[in-house]
């Protein structure tokens, strides 16, 4: 009887595993580039999340007022989850520019970058 890590499905291995997570297959030298992959990924899902956020608060406080009936305290709620989700998208989308910014006054020009940053500083 074989075991459930064992089962073969039109010739692959579907149940392998996730694959290498870290450093298995790789050296030492390797760690800026993962270290940036990783990065980059999660400020890239950090964005979407942010984004799909703000469109969910801009359908509700929409729906809100069309649901308000006249009711001025409604409407004002409404309006202010709507205007509260666009600081919060221009925060979201501002922070990476004030980084980016902050790099170039200390003289990092390519902090979001921090594989060439890590090889700069001579790091290994």
């Amino acid at each position: 009887m074989k075991q459930l890590a064992q089962i073969k499905l039109f010739d692959q291995d579907y149940l392998k595993g996730f694959g290498p997570l870290g450093l298995e297959s790789k050296g030492p030298s390797d760690a800026p580039s993962l270290f940036n992959t990783f990065l980059t990924s999660t400020i890239g899902i950090i964005t979407v999340v942010g984004f799909i956020w703000f469109i969910f608060l801009i359908i509700t406080g929409a729906i809100s007022i069309m649901t308000a009936g006249g009711d001025k305290n409604a409407v004002a709620g409404a309006a202010k989850k709507i205007t509260n989700g666009l600081i919060g998208l221009v925060v979201l989308i501002a922070a990476l520019f004030v980084i980016d910014l902050f790099g170039t006054l200390m003289g990092i020009p390519d902090i979001l970058n921090p594989a060439s940053v890590i090889e700069r500083i001579g790091i290994q």
